[in-house]
């Protein structure tokens, strides 16, 4: 297989972000986006994952971190999506129920070229510290949308909303960690019967 990489920036009135992505990494991350939180969770998103990410954003956080955390969501599904290519050679699919102390969550992960996320999460507070907990959905939207794949994400239980958050970010990394990996059995083909993941 190919190395998998890419780098992307983005630009606009809101924000200016950078990231790069290597797939075949080993976890390592540096996350720089000014939202605390969202670092700490980008961080378990690289770690769980296995692939190496880069993130740099500067948003209007005077405003709110909405800008900034739906726009690095963007741009990261854009460069896993750029690393990926034409798909050829994964798993595709993947699903794990990931536990986290009293939390229980499950992502599952279509790398179909369709984007689209089924969101059954719900938080009882606004905010995990000055983190608007509606954030969570509003990154995987974009980063679902712009890496062209199949996301769902199911809370079964918790109490604590920064486990809630947490399990999310985990199991959707490790979900991601299994689907990208490559299939000994057909390292060569595009794993569909279209012959395409494109969409």
């Amino acid at each position: 297989m190919a190395p998998r990489s890419a780098e992307v920036s983005r630009k606009t009135k809101e924000t200016e972000i950078s990231v790069s992505v290597q797939v075949d990494g080993t976890g390592r991350s540096e996350m720089a986006t000014g939202v605390g939180f969202f670092d700490h969770m980008l961080d378990q998103l690289s770690r769980h994952s296995l692939i190496d990410m880069k993130v740099s954003a500067k948003g209007d956080l005077h405003i709110d971190d909405h800008h900034t955390v739906e726009d690095c969501g963007i741009a990261l599904g854009q460069a896993l999506s750029k690393a990926l290519g034409d798909r050829r050679g994964i798993m595709r699919y993947a699903s794990i129920d990931l536990a986290m102390d009293e939390t229980l969550t499950r992502a599952a992960i279509d790398v179909s070229g369709r984007p689209f996320l089924v969101w059954n999460v719900n938080f009882s507070t606004p905010k995990i510290g000055a983190f608007d907990t509606e954030l969570v959905r509003e990154f995987f939207q974009a980063f679902a949308q712009n890496a062209g794949i199949t996301l769902h994400v199911t809370n079964h239980y918790g109490a604590n909303n920064h486990h809630i958050a947490e399990t999310c970010f985990k199991a959707v990394a490790r979900a991601l960690r299994m689907a990208l990996e490559s299939d000994p059995r057909q390292p060569d083909a595009v794993p569909s019967t279209k012959g395409s993941l494109k969409g």
